[in-house]
């Protein structure tokens, strides 16, 4: 039985902590949280500590933070030589104090305390200092998720980035897309199966193949149409920019 420590209580702390607590093979020993929140409630109130110094023994130290906190909450840990990780998709391992051995647990998933998600098809990314640590963490991720990557910091950072293009800035557009309709009193739910159908299709088809719309077919009178149907200028630059990418790269 591998025995976990999470430091934190924000979203993805909670979705970790949920997956552990389900699964028999992992023990998860004690949670920190700077203060006093709402955990799930398969986690006892005997495990979860506010302070740092109060921190039990454990296989893992999974640091999930804020990526400003990271640095701060690794250097206060009061102890050495054991193996620390955090869940960040942008920051470098070796932003750990080095008095312990690093490493990354990142999920790469959107998470929200308020939205269950089926955590076994979350992708986890693990990176580590030697091999042992990394089938350690290989074998911990094995345990609640289907598939696990062996990243470097520098593939995960490009991960991320890409992640931010796929899932937030598509949420985004989203944001944009319920702005129009509520302004012109259209509901939103119309778009939902284009949009649930547009997400499944990379399931068939790459990205490219996948890519409709005017742009795609350079439909000149639509697109100056709608520009000038678009009042809101920040919506209106973002229209174009999209557009010219698409006819630009596909």
């Amino acid at each position: 039985m591998i025995s976990v420590v999470v430091i934190g209580s924000g979203n993805v702390a909670n979705h970790l902590i949920l997956a552990f607590c389900e699964n028999k093979s992992i023990d998860l020993v004690q949670v920190y949280s700077r203060k006093s929140t709402f955990f799930p409630d398969c986690l006892s109130n005997s495990k979860i500590t506010h302070d740092l110094s109060h921190l039990v023994e454990a296989d893992v130290y999974i640091i999930a933070v804020s990526d400003n906190a990271i640095a701060e909450v690794s250097s206060k840990l009061p102890f050495e030589n054991k193996l620390v990780v955090h869940t960040s998709g942008s920051m470098p391992m070796e932003i750990l104090d080095n008095k312990n051995q690093q490493g990354v647990f990142y999920p790469l998933q959107t998470f929200s305390k308020e939205k269950e998600i089926e955590f076994s098809k979350v992708p986890i990314c693990i990176e580590a200092t030697n091999e042992k640590d990394l089938q350690l963490l290989n074998n911990l991720a094995s345990k609640v998720v289907d598939k696990v990557y062996s990243i470097s910091s520098e593939q995960r950072k490009s991960l991320h980035i890409a992640a931010v293009f796929v899932s937030n800035f598509v949420n985004h557009l989203y944001k944009i897309g319920n702005d129009i309709c509520i302004e012109k009193n259209v509901p939103f739910e119309i778009l939902k199966p284009l949009i649930e159908e547009t997400a499944d299709k990379i399931n068939f088809l790459s990205p490219s193949k996948a890519q409709t719309g005017p742009a795609k077919r350079q439909d000149t009178k639509t697109i100056e149409e709608h520009l000038n149907s678009i009042k809101d200028e920040n919506q209106k630059e973002i229209y174009k920019l999209l557009t010219q990418s698409i006819i630009n790269h596909g």
